[in-house]
């Protein structure tokens, strides 16, 4: 068996040339505040891998998107292994789109910290009077300029956006913004609105976006994950403070609770994080996973 070495490695994922393809593997790491932590957090991969292609498969109808297939059998038989079964996801090539396609329908983290300070968030004038974890009157579309490991994105505004377009792709990135941010709200629409009905509020969310060889554009990376997205659940949602979530956020607790962590996290917070994932899986799915 031929052993093969990614081509590309991020936080969480892994990528390899497979020819004409792509092959992508959430692995089972955890990344938080930017860092990658020593622990582990077993099936994590698989519940983002699976999530994905739940959503790819609901949205085909709204814009397609990079999968293929999420049979190792169909892909080369390095892949076969177990640590990659249920993990991997074979994708089409894609030219990415500069730009974190990001949209908030209800107002919590830097952008409850933005509204705070000056009724704005990402530029965006919302109404007065909002509490914390409010829902928006509408999605809100607020783009960032994909930033290098290491560094944090940066928020711009939707006419910074289309500047930036217009770098990489001369005479069309009004056209592109456009179509970013309408696709986008719509994808987030459909799903927010979907997830609601199995008890789930999508409070946020980002997309990424590629073209394909004939210029047209496709959803690609990852889609509505709990590593993507902040989850709540409906059951107690209240306004007025921040909402528990079925994400990181039992590791991100502890880690500020114990500044000397070391990036280490005991095995209880590990087993409370994979059963928050495992959960809002079953919840959107209806399928153990």
């Amino acid at each position: 068996m031929q052993e093969l070495k990614p081509i590309k490695e991020g936080k969480v994922r892994e990528i390899y040339d497979n020819g004409d393809s792509l092959i992508m593997v959430a692995t089972d790491r955890i990344s938080c505040f930017d860092v990658i932590l020593n622990n582990e957090v077993t099936k994590k991969g698989t519940v983002l891998t699976q999530m994905s292609k739940f959503w790819f498969d609901m949205t085909e109808d709204i814009l397609p998107n990079h999968m293929i297939s999420v049979d190792v059998n169909e892909m080369p038989e390095f892949f076969r292994q177990d640590k990659y079964r249920g993990k991997s996801m074979m994708c089409r090539k894609l030219r990415m789109l500069p730009i974190e396609c990001i949209v908030r329908g209800y107002i919590t983290g830097s952008g409850w910290a933005s509204y705070q300070e000056n009724g704005t968030v990402c530029g965006i004038r919302l109404p007065e009077g909002l509490k914390e974890s409010d829902k928006l009157p509408e999605p809100i579309y607020t783009p960032s300029t994909k930033a290098e490991i290491g560094d944090h994105d940066e928020n711009i505004s939707f006419e910074q956006s289309v500047e930036h377009l217009e770098k990489h792709f001369p005479g069309k990135g009004l056209e592109y913004a456009e179509k970013l941010r309408d696709s986008t709200i719509a994808l987030y629409q459909k799903c927010a609105e979907y997830a609601l009905s199995k008890g789930i509020i999508i409070a946020d969310t980002k997309f990424e976006f590629g073209l394909d060889e004939d210029g047209n554009l496709l959803i690609g990376d990852e889609m509505l994950t709990p590593d993507s997205s902040r989850f709540w659940p409906a059951d107690g949602y209240e306004p007025g403070h921040g909402q528990p979530s079925f994400d990181k956020q039992f590791a991100r607790d502890w880690l500020k609770a114990n500044p000397d962590n070391n990036w280490t996290l005991p095995q209880e917070i590990v087993d409370k994080t994979i059963a928050k994932y495992l959960q809002a899986y079953k919840m959107l799915t209806g399928k153990d996973l």
